[in-house]
């Protein structure tokens, strides 16, 4: 019981680390939260009466899009924060000292977490100032929080794990990079429907898609259908993946 609440006290001390070091490099939330507000005005304003989403209005079926791709562009920020711990040697220190391994990765997975959580607060609150009228009741909206979560956690555990297996920051750039692409090519701004045969197979079946379609589904009242439990499925399936991938690479990475 005791190595528990060391490694849950080990953990939390990771997670103020990350969280303190957001606050003293406010350009990582702000590119959290400052580029999906900045995609949002310019989707809804620019493009949003140009756009056939099957009724009602374009700001309810764009708002779970931006949520999905905010939560994309936190991958970068994690993977360039862990590739960055294990080439300052910062990681060779904490090895030294009495604590837990796994809790150096935790802290950027919970933190990122955190950090990326705060964004889509701003972001709903914002839509709501923009129109944004979610019907949905108090039960799917924690459902939908719920998925949001999930989601987030499972896209730090991957950032984690490319910022691990990444040779440089420049690297792990680059590798979460395709993490970002993967919102605009899904139903995140438009139906599927539409897209060429080809993508029209991929977008369909992405796990950005069924995530997205799951939250558009639950905040206005609309039949969720199997987005749901597809969402959760992807969303562990991605977590186990990117927390096996991390744990291993770490414990290769810091062997002596």
């Amino acid at each position: 019981m005791s190595a528990i609440a060391d490694a849950v006290s080990d953990s939390t001390t990771m997670i103020r680390r990350v969280l303190r070091h957001t606050r003293r490099n406010p350009s990582t939330l702000l590119m959290s939260v400052t580029l999906p507000l900045v995609l949002l005005c310019l989707m809804n304003y620019a493009f949003g009466s140009a756009l056939n989403v099957g009724g009602g209005q374009y700001i309810d079926y764009l708002i779970p899009g931006i949520i999905v791709m905010g939560a994309g562009y936190s991958c970068s920020a994690t993977a360039v924060a862990v590739s960055t711990d294990m080439s300052e040697g910062i990681i060779d220190r904490f090895r030294t000292l009495a604590i837990s391994r796994g809790s150096v990765l935790t802290g950027h997975v919970v933190g990122n977490t955190v950090r990326t959580g705060f964004g889509v607060v701003v972001v709903v609150l914002a839509g709501l100032a923009m129109g944004f009228r979610p019907s949905g009741s108090p039960l799917r909206w924690l459902a939908a929080a719920g998925i949001v979560v999930l989601m987030l956690v499972a896209i730090s555990w991957l950032a984690t794990g490319m910022g691990l297996a990444a040779a440089n920051t420049s690297s792990a750039a680059s590798m979460a990079s395709m993490i970002s692409l993967l919102p605009f090519l899904s139903g995140a701004f438009a139906p599927v429907d539409g897209m060429p045969g080809w993508l029209k197979a991929f977008a369909t079946n992405e796990p950005m898609t069924h995530i997205i379609d799951a939250l558009r589904s639950l905040v206005t009242d609309a039949p969720v259908g199997d987005h749901a439990w597809l969402s959760v499925t992807w969303c562990v399936g991605i977590a186990l993946v990117g927390y096996l991938w991390a744990r291993s690479t770490f414990s290769k990475k810091t062997v002596r």
